[in-house]
């Protein structure tokens, strides 16, 4: 049982505590942290699991291995080969919030106009930094994601027995998560993307709760999508959230899948109760105005294919699909723009599309009467 959970995360190290150089890298992503891990003297970790009141900042320079195959993370336990594995090329603290927001702002004016996004990611159970930190730089190389990365670390155990530990830490850390969306709400972004994996999607919902029920609704306005991949949470248990939250920010979309080996065992050890990411009750997410994909044939339907899919990398460079699918108020409700896009890229008939009950309705309206 444990090893099937210990999916979510190996034993990386940061390649810090050696000097890793960037010159044998075949990429470097730059990616923000806020994180509230407390800070560490040691460099291979330079923040460790213990629990900090205060948020800390960062920002990395996260080398990609020239022989990085897409979907994968290669790391090392000891000092990483940047020609093999993922490595922290640079690491700069950054002291304060308004340093931070600042710093968020000066990589925003670096891109072009349609690229001012913030992509925030928030990783599961039992990651160490490291291992979060390679995660975020994965999926932002691979998918080619041009926004700019800010990863959220609550404090993770980092070991496979700490799950009980880890389901504490989502509650200690779910203000930092709500005081990081604020601080990028700030930002001169002009759209904000909230991604959370895993037990980092509970985090996410806890944020969001947060936010509703201490006069936050500003911030979640800010926020321009809202993705749970494998969300390991109770079924009831996200229910109450949804309730609290009210509104959820759109769109708002849940990646579910029947053969996740890992959220089976996560509704053992929790005495049988489904878990929202098993895709359990889907019409009761698409009466929440939740788009639900349903990826349990698609490429193994594993508990973190979103992230190591190639067929599901390529759907998401399909601009239509992902116009059809996700940004439901402003794009084509016409079913031959999803299926002729669906088409396009070979596998993805194994990926099974549930709109929000109000878009079948809008649907089913404008379809022509015989």
């Amino acid at each position: 049982m444990l090893a099937v959970l210990s999916g979510c995360g190996g034993r990386a190290v940061t390649g810090l505590q050696a000097g890793v150089s960037s010159e044998k890298t075949a990429a470097v992503v730059p990616i923000f942290l806020a994180t509230n891990r407390a800070r560490s003297d040691n460099p291979a970790l330079p923040y460790s699991a213990e629990r900090s009141q205060a948020l800390n900042f960062a920002e990395f320079d996260v080398g990609i291995p020239g022989n990085h195959t897409p979907g994968r993370v290669e790391t090392s336990s000891r000092v990483p080969d940047p020609a093999r594995q993922f490595a922290a090329v640079d690491y700069r603290p950054i002291e304060d919030r308004r340093r931070f927001v600042a710093a968020l702002n000066a990589a925003l004016a670096k891109r072009a106009p349609a690229d001012r996004e913030i992509f925030i990611f928030v990783h599961g159970y039992n990651n160490n930094i490291a291992e979060s930190l390679f995660r975020n730089a994965q999926i932002t190389h691979d998918y080619g994601i041009n926004s700019v990365s800010l990863h959220y670390a609550w404090p993770s155990g980092g070991a496979i027995p700490l799950y009980v530990f880890d389901r504490d830490s989502v509650i200690v850390g779910r203000r930092g998560l709500a005081e990081t969306i604020e601080l990028a709400a700030q930002t001169n972004a002009t759209n904000v993307v909230l991604v959370g994996h895993s037990m980092g999607a509970y985090v996410v919902m806890e944020a969001l709760r947060d936010l509703a029920l201490s006069g936050g609704q500003r911030y979640l306005r800010r926020l321009g999508g809202v993705v749970l991949a494998a969300p390991d949470i109770d079924i009831d248990a996200f229910q109450s959230q949804a309730d609290d939250i009210g509104k959820l920010p759109q769109p708002f979309t849940i990646i579910v899948s029947r053969r996740d080996r890992a959220l089976g065992f996560s509704r053992r050890i929790a005495g049988g109760h489904p878990r929202v990411g098993s895709g359990a009750d889907i019409a009761l997410l698409q009466s929440r105005g939740i788009t639900v994909l349903d990826v349990s044939e698609l490429d193994g339907g594993t508990h973190s294919v979103f992230a190591s899919s190639q067929t599901l990398m390529k759907l998401i460079d399909n601009s239509r699909l992902m116009r059809a699918t996700l940004d439901d108020e402003k794009a084509s409700t016409e079913p031959s723009a999803l299926a002729a896009s669906a088409a396009a890229v070979e596998g993805a008939t194994s990926l099974t599309l549930f709109l929000p009950a109000r878009l079948i309705g809008r649907m089913a309206t404008a379809a022509p009467t015989q």
